[in-house]
C-alpha cells in the first residue's frame, strides 16, 4: 500500500462527500488494498484507484455501462467527476457507498439476489461498444503471479497441469466458443461484488465493473460452481443460487437439467485461478497454504488426474 496514494484517495473522497452534503464525515478508511485496486471511503463516498496499467479507454467504456439508465437496477453507477481522473499514475473513480454483504452472517448471504442480478445482466441487450470480459485474462494473470512467487516449486505442479488442460479461450488465449461470447458479463462475480444501495437497506446491486464486457456468461457462475465442486459451498446453497439464475431466464445454462456441460470449463478455470492466487498469497506472507487454500489445490489435482480422453471431452 502506498501511503501517499491512500492519503490522496481519502482527501478526494472527503472533498466529494462534503460536496454532496456529508459535512460530518468520519476520517477516511481503507476498504481494500490489492494489486487490482485500492479503495478508500469517506462517509457516503468511495474513491477507487484502479490497477496500474489499466486501459483507460476500456475503463471508460465500462464506466459508461455502469452509468447507463438501463442498468440502474443491476449495476451501481459511478458518481459524476470534477476532480482529476488520475492519482499517482493510476485511474481514479468515485462511487456511492453501499452496504456490503456481512461476512459474519453466512445464512443471510444474498445468493438468490446474486443469481437474479446475473440473469438480468446476461439478458441485457448490448447497445454500446464494449471490450471483452476479462475473466480468462485474470485467470492467466493469477497463474503468472504464482509462477513468479513459487518458481520451480513442485507443490504447484497440479495447478499448472490443470491450467494447461484448459482450452485456449479459458486461458485468455482465444475468443469464446461460437455463440457464447456476445453476452454482457460481470467478469469477477463473488459475494464481495454485491452491495445494498442506498445503504444500508436498499436493493442489492453489482459493483466493480473493471472486468465487465462481452463473453461467455457461464464465467459469472463459475466461482460458486467451483466452490460447490470442491466441497466449499453446500449443495443447498449452490441450488439456491442456480435456481434463482434459472428463474430469471439466465442464458448461461439450460432452463432445466444438468448445468455442468456449460459450467465445467469455467469452473475448472476458476479452481485454478483460486489455487494459483492462494499459492502466490501464501508465498508473499511467508507461510504454507491454509486448509481452504489446499482444498482448491487438491481440486486441481483431481482435474489434472483426468484420463486424457475425458480431459479432451471437457476442454473441447
Amino acid at each position: 500500500m502506498t501511503a501517499a496514494l491512500v492519503r490522496d484517495l481519502g482527501d478526494l473522497a472527503h472533498r466529494a462527500a462534503h460536496a454532496s452534503g456529508g459535512c460530518c464525515c468520519p476520517p477516511p478508511v481503507v476498504l481494500a488494498d490489492r494489486e487490482d485496486g485500492t479503495v478508500v471511503r469517506s462517509g457516503p463516498v468511495v474513491a477507487k484507484a484502479h490497477a496500474a496499467g489499466t486501459d483507460t479507454a476500456d475503463l471508460a467504456a465500462r464506466l459508461g455501462l455502469a452509468a447507463g439508465a438501463e442498468h440502474a437496477a443491476t449495476l451501481l453507477a459511478p458518481l459524476p467527476r470534477t476532480d482529476p481522473a488520475e492519482l499517482h499514475g493510476r485511474p481514479v473513480t468515485l462511487w456511492p457507498h453501499g452496504e456490503p454483504v456481512d461476512p459474519g452472517d453466512p445464512d443471510a448471504a444474498p445468493w438468490e439476489e446474486a443469481g437474479a442480478l446475473l440473469a438480468r445482466l446476461h439478458r441485457t441487450e448490448v447497445r454500446r461498444p464494449l471490450p471483452a470480459m476479462r475473466g480468462p485474462v485474470k485467470a492467466a494473470l493469477a497463474v503468472a503471479r504464482m509462477r513468479t512467487a513459487r518458481p520451480g516449486d513442485p507443490a504447484v505442479e497440479p495447478v499448472l497441469t490443470a491450467w494447461h488442460g484448459l482450452p485456449g479461450w479459458a486461458r485468455g488465449e482465444a475468443p469464446s466458443p461460437a455463440g457464447r461470447g456476445a453476452y454482457l458479463c460481470h467478469g469477477d462475480l463473488h459475494l464481495g461484488q454485491l452491495v445494498r444501495h442506498p445503504a444500508p437497506h436498499g436493493s442489492w446491486l453489482l459493483i466493480d465493473v473493471d472486468d465487465a464486457g462481452l463473453g461467455d456468461p457461464a464465467w459469472d457462475l463459475a466461482r460458486p460452481a467451483a466452490w460447490y465442486a470442491a466441497g466449499l459451498l453446500p449443495p443447498e446453497v449452490w441450488l439456491r443460487f442456480l435456481d434463482a439464475y434459472r428463474a430469471g431466464g439466465g442464458p448461461a445454462v439450460p432452463g432445466d437439467g444438468d448445468p455442468w456441460p456449460a459450467l465445467d470449463v469455467p469452473a475448472r478455470a476458476l479452481t485454478v485461478q483460486t489455487a494459483a492466487l492462494a499459492w502466490a498469497k501464501s508465498a508473499a506472507e511467508g507461510r504454507a497454504p491454509d486448509e481452504v487454500e489446499r482444498v482448491m489445490t487438491d481440486a486441481c489435482a483431481r482435474i489434472a488426474s483426468l484420463p486424457p480422453e475425458l480431459a479432451a471431452e471437457h476442454t473441447s
